[in-house]
């Protein structure tokens, strides 16, 4: 009879090759309420030394708690709300693409306020489903737009995880981004297309968007005068839809919506841009699962 060895050491090493290099980069402005957490979860899943963080506009100070990755401000890129994103997501896909010629395997492209989270009943790490997960171009996770629970939920603390304070999202089409790339590619504004390219929306992901879950940090926004010399308000008050929305509507299934929305975006297309999701314009608030109470 023979018997088989299990060489932990050598397992341990066959790991390390599969595991595949990842990068996240982002373009912040005067954000360093959303940074922090970017640069904490990311940093633990895929080590601060693998995220690349630009400031746009050297009037800026890198804060203490970017120690540990690339961090760089930038000539501010234009003064417009619209002119600047398109420039900004040019500047970020170059470098991007930088990176993908440097060594790494994939990138991360998102927003500060934007997470790639796995389904925590996968039992992985981020990096090593990524790693596993056969990327030709580029993968996206499904979009979901938190709100605030108007009556239920207080106001955002910094010290308490965010989805043990929020429980509440919107199934988006615009959150559901190609934010996982493998080749150079040029993304659309806001990361929310990939230029000439189809999108890929995997069963396991999920791209939490924070950006406006909380009425007093918005309201707050409304009173930024860069952000509203930029041309921000109008883009702002339209953006507190979420937390009406999480308010006002019944929360649903998240298993069986979730799948419904997978299915339904990959399948529907918007007229006006083939290589984006839609969703009939359907409203669609899911309450989230315990289980990912400790991630953000």
């Amino acid at each position: 009879m023979t018997t088989k060895y299990c060489n932990p050491v050598a397992n341990y090493f066959v790991f390390l090759q599969t595991m595949k290099r990842i990068a996240a980069i982002t373009m912040v402005r005067n954000d360093d309420f959303y940074l922090r957490k970017w640069v904490e979860y990311y940093g633990r899943e895929l080590g601060k030394e693998n995220l690349y963080i630009f400031f746009d506009g050297t009037d800026q100070v890198i804060p203490d708690f970017c120690d540990g990755t690339h961090a760089q401000l930038h000539e501010k890129i234009g003064t417009r709300l619209v002119s600047a994103e398109k420039g900004r997501l040019k500047f970020v896909s170059g470098q991007a693409a930088l990176l993908l010629g440097k060594g790494y395997d994939l990138v991360i492209g998102v927003d500060a306020d934007e997470f790639l989270v796995l389904d925590p009943d996968v039992g992985k790490s981020l990096a090593a489903y990524l790693s596993e997960a056969g990327i030709g171009t580029s993968l996206s996770g499904l979009g979901l737009d938190f709100g605030q629970k108007i009556g239920e939920e207080g106001d955002i603390t910094e010290d308490r995880p965010f989805l043990r304070q929020r429980h509440y999202a919107q199934i988006g089409t615009r959150y559901t981004k190609p934010s996982v790339i493998s080749v150079p590619v040029e993304w659309g504004s806001g990361f929310h297309r990939i230029k000439g390219k189809n999108f890929h929306i995997d069963r396991n992901l999920y791209l939490f968007h924070f950006g406006y879950f909380d009425l007093k940090r918005l309201e707050d926004r409304f009173n930024d005068k860069s952000r509203l010399a930029q041309g921000w308000e109008k883009h702002l008050k339209k953006r507190s839809r979420a937390i009406r929305l999480v308010t006002e509507l019944p929360a649903r299934d998240f298993g069986r919506w979730t799948r419904f929305a997978r299915l339904c975006q990959t399948v529907v297309r918007p007229p006006y841009a083939w290589n984006k999701p839609a969703m009939f314009e359907l409203r669609i608030v899911v309450r989230i699962p315990d289980r990912f109470k400790d991630i953000i």
